[in-house]
């Protein structure tokens, strides 16, 4: 099975000039722990729920603090045509829960463990 099969479609992204309470907010609404911070139309980073707490926990001000701060340098992706089982051996060994999904170096969605997970359940 391939990426394309399992991964959230949609550019689910925010700007490294967006605040933290803005990027909450926007996970909030599109239901995802994750998103690509882009500067422009190339990948910065990626933010997660996690890193949000751990800023807030360590005194951020979400209000103010912008999500390219923040945001994880080494960013591991996947593409469409890549087979589940070997996308899932990367995020296990990178301890990561999820990838920003590329087709041509544009981001166009985001894989999840917890996507790779819903498949091995309906097998």
């Amino acid at each position: 099975m391939r990426v394309e099969q399992v991964y959230h479609p949609g550019a689910l992204t925010c700007e490294a000039t967006d605040t933290l309470d803005v990027v909450a907010r926007k996970m909030t609404d599109e239901h995802v722990g994750a998103f690509a911070v882009l500067d422009g139309n190339r990948i910065l980073g990626i933010i997660s729920e996690r890193d949000l707490v751990r800023a807030v926990a360590e005194g951020a001000d979400p209000a103010v603090t912008k999500a390219g701060v923040l945001a994880s340098r080494q960013v591991e992706t996947a593409r469409l045509d890549e087979d589940i089982a070997d996308v899932a051996r990367r995020m296990l060994d990178a301890g990561i829960r999820h990838l920003p999904v590329l087709r041509e170096r544009l981001v166009v969605g985001v894989v999840s463990m917890r996507d790779l997970l819903a498949v091995e359940t309906r097998l």
